[in-house]
Order: C-alpha cells, then sequence, then structure tokens
C-alpha cells in the first residue's frame, strides 16, 4: 500500500539577479508502506530540498503531496502536527540540546503536545534504546558522547512518535567509516523490525546499497 505520493513536485530559487532557477521539474515518487529507499545525486541536485518538501518544511511550488492519502499541499492541512507525530527526521549534525541528558533529547517531542511525558513513552524510549545499543548513555549529556552515540540518540528521538516515515538527511555524513555502516544497519534494522518506511538522501554508494530501492536525483526528476 502507497503511504506517501509526490505528483508532478516543482519547486524554484530566485538566483540573486531577478531569475529563478529550477531544482524540482515535475518530480514524481511513489513510496510502499513499509519500504527504505536512498535518494542519492550529485551536490546541487535537490536532494536536501525533495527531502524538506517530504518532511513539509518546505511547500513545493506546484504538484501534490499525499501522505496516508491527505493532501499536504491542502492549506487545510496541520503541518506542525502532521510533522510531530507523522515524520520523524534524523539530520547529519544531529541537533541534540547540549543541556538535556540522552535519554531527556529523545523524549523532547513527546512534549510538544503536553507538559509532561507519560509512562508509556518513558518505557518506549528505553526499549528505542536498547534496540540501538545505547541504553548505557541515558543520563549523559550530548558532550560525553560519542558520533556514533549521539547519531543513535538521533535516530531514537526520531522514533519516539513511532512515526509513519523516517526521514535522514546524510545521516552518516560526519561518521567515520565504522560508525557509518552501523547507522545504515541501524536503520536497516528499524525498518525491518518497526516496519518504518524510510528515505534517506545519501551521497554515498555503499550507504546507499543498503536501502531496498535506490533512486537518483537528476535533472529535477527522479530516475
Amino acid at each position: 500500500m502507497s503511504i506517501l505520493k509526490l505528483s508532478n513536485i516543482h519547486k524554484s530559487y530566485a538566483d540573486g539577479n531577478n531569475r529563478l532557477n529550477a531544482v524540482l521539474k515535475g518530480l514524481n515518487l511513489e513510496v510502499e508502506e513499509g519500504d527504505f529507499i536512498s535518494v542519492k545525486g550529485p551536490s546541487g541536485s535537490g536532494k536536501t530540498t525533495l527531502l524538506s518538501i517530504l518532511g513539509t518544511l518546505l511547500p513545493p511550488d506546484e504538484g501534490q503531496y499525499l501522505l496516508n492519502g491527505e493532501d499536504l499541499t491542502s492549506t487545510n492541512a496541520d503541518l506542525y502536527k502532521i510533522r510531530n507525530k507523522l515524520i520523524g527526521f534524523v539530520f547529519q549534525d544531529h541537533r541534540l540540546l547540549p543541556q538535556y541528558s540522552a535519554l531527556e533529547n529523545i523524549l523532547l517531542p513527546v512534549l510538544a503536545y503536553q507538559s509532561s511525558v507519560p509512562q508509556s513513552f518513558i518505557d518506549y524510549a528505553h526499549y528505542l534504546m536498547e534496540m540501538t545499543q545505547i541504553e548505557h548513555v541515558a543520563n549523559q549529556l550530548p558532550e560525553s558522547l560519542s558520533g556514533g552515540e549521539s547519531s543513535r540518540v538521533a535516530v531514537c528521538r526520531a522514533l519516539i512518535m513511532k512515526p509513519s516515515v523516517l526521514l535522514a538527511d546524510e545521516p552518516t555524513g560526519q561518521l567515520d567509516m565504522e560508525n557509518a555502516q552501523n547507522i545504515v544497519s541501524l536503520l536497516s534494522e528499524v525498518n525491518k523490525v518497526l516496519n518504518t518506511t524510510v528515505i534517506m538522501v545519501t551521497h554515498s554508494d555503499d550507504m546507499a546499497k543498503a536501502a531496498k530501492r535506490i533512486v537518483t536525483l537528476k535533472n529535477g526528476i527522479l530516475q
């Protein structure tokens, strides 16, 4: 069953000389529930723009975006709620808040709609940390974590709301080869064990191979 569908997506940016630079040019993408897709493409091809549209951080100029059958390009769509509950994000730079422990960072999305964290979410956070083998750093601050541990905390935070789709933007870009392979293996495990749909942007051929399907962004469309 299709979980998301992009139809005829266009996106352009002003180049500073009163001209528009077209980045996405009628892009189409359909993703099945439980799929794991790698998006490849050269620098400047629009991979991050595509991921930003998928994450509802950036609206397309034209086209339609359906997620779980809901049209997210509609003016009636509650994008803040959708981002919090249906879409998980893993960024290249982790974006952990330094004043909070690893466990607290993982639980932050829960506080978007409530003033306290229910025990069920705390239990799920511990389950995710056990699954990702970072239970031992639960009470540590980000400054004391290794790059690989920080990446795993970021993955757990992205999963805490049990999202339909996990978006990963160059999640291995700042890691050495061993930790990079570990994170991609973790995303594969998340995809398999939790049946979470994963879309990963990467420039690495080796990392892309972990996905079930590889697509390439070239000349504004996916090939």
